[in-house]
C-alpha cells in the first residue's frame, strides 16, 4: 500500500471513530450534539467559522468533529491539555486558534489538514512539535510562542510556504537549523529565549522583513547579517552587544532608530555598547550608519 493510500485509510478509520463516538454525549452544557455546537457557528467572508473560545472547557466534545465543513476553528483560552488525534479529520481546517490553553503536545494527524494556513499554539506547555506537521504545505503562519519549545524537526526546512514564525518567550539556546531553510519567511520572532548568538546562515532568509531577537543573550551580530536588504526592523534589544559590524550601514530600509518593540527602525540602544557607537547613536540612525562607513575606509 502506498504512502498516499495508506493516509488516506487512516484518515477514513478515524472518521469511522469520530462518528462512533459521537453518539456519547460530551459533559458541556450546549455542546452535546453535532447540531447543538452549529448553533455557534457563523459564516463570514465566505468562511465557516466556529468559535469556543473561553467556555472553560477540559475537553473537546466530540461531536464537534463531525462538523467537517468548519474552516476558521476558535477553541483559545480554555482548559485544554489534549487535542485528540480525531482533529485530523476538518479536513477543510484554514485556520485553528489553539491558544491560551494547557497543551502538552500536538497530534501526529495535525499533518492530515492539508488546507491549514494558520496555527496560532503560543500560551500552552508545549515541548515540542510533531514532524507531520510539514505535512501542511499550505501553512503560512506559525506562532508556538509562550511554551517550553527547545527546537524544531530539521524537517520543518521543507515548509516552503510559511511566512510568519513566531518562536519567542520559550527556551531556545541555538536558532533551529530548519529556520535557516525557510526562505519564505518574512517576519521571524525568536525575542526572550537563551539565544547567545545568530549563525551565518541567517543571510540565507534573503526575503526577510522583521527579526526580532531581543531579551536573549547574543554578544556579537553576524556580518551575514547585513545581506538581509530587505529588513525593515530589526531589534536586537536587551542582550549583550558591544559592537556591531560596519556593514550594518548596508540596511538602508532601516529608517529610524525605533523604540516600540513592533515600530520599523532599528532597535539596538538597550545594549552594553562601546562608547563610540553609544555617541553615534545619539546622533540617529543615520549618524550611526556615516561612523560605520567611515569605518569601512580606514
Amino acid at each position: 500500500m502506498g504512502a498516499k493510500q495508506s493516509k488516506d485509510f487512516a484518515k477514513e478509520e478515524l472518521k469511522k471513530q469520530v462518528i462512533k463516538k459521537g453518539k456519547t454525549p460530551p459533559k458541556e452544557d450546549g455542546l452535546s450534539s453535532a447540531d447543538r455546537i452549529r448553533k455557534y457557528a457563523t459564516s463570514h467572508f465566505g468562511f465557516n467559522i466556529l468559535s469556543l473560545t473561553m467556555r472553560g472547557m477540559s475537553e473537546i466534545p466530540e461531536p464537534l468533529w463531525e462538523l467537517t465543513e468548519v474552516e476558521k476553528l476558535n477553541l483559545s483560552l480554555n482548559c485544554l491539555t489534549i487535542l485528540p488525534p480525531a482533529v485530523g479529520v476538518l479536513e477543510n481546517l484554514v485556520i485553528l486558534n489553539l491558544w491560551g490553553n494547557q497543551l502538552t503536545s500536538l497530534p501526529v494527524e495535525i499533518g492530515l489538514l492539508k488546507n491549514l494556513r494558520v496555527l496560532f499554539a503560543y500560551k500552552n506547555l508545549l515541548t515540542e512539535v510533531p514532524e507531520e506537521l510539514t505535512d501542511c504545505r499550505k501553512l503560512e503562519v506559525l506562532s508556538l510562542a509562550n511554551n517550553l519549545i527547545t527546537g524544531l524537526p530539521i524537517c520543518f526546512m521543507d515548509m516552503v510556504s510559511l511566512k510568519k514564525l513566531n518562536l519567542s518567550h520559550n527556551r531556545i539556546a541555538h536558532i533551529p537549523a530548519c529556520v535557516y531553510g525557510m526562505k519564505n519567511l518574512v517576519f521571524l520572532h525568536l525575542a526572550h529565549n537563551k539565544l547567545e548568538n545568530i549563525a551565518d546562515k541567517i543571510q540565507h532568509l534573503e526575503n526577510l522583513k522583521i527579526l526580532i531577537v531581543e531579551g536573549n543573550c547574543i554578544h556579537s551580530l553576524p556580518k551575514t547579517l547585513c545581506f538581509l536588504t530587505s529588513l525593515e526592523l530589526l531589534n536586537v534589544d536587551f542582550n549583550d552587544i558591544q559592537q556591531v559590524p560596519v556593514e550594518l550601514c548596508q540596511l538602508r530600509r532601516l529608517k529610524k532608530l525605533a523604540c516600540h518593540p513592533l515600530d520599523k527602525g532599528l532597535h539596538i540602544v538597550h545594549n552594553p555598547l562601546f562608547k563610540p557607537l553609544a555617541e553615534a547613536l545619539d546622533g540617529g540612525l543615520n549618524a550611526l550608519f556615516n561612523y560605520l562607513k567611515l569605518l569601512q575606509y580606514k
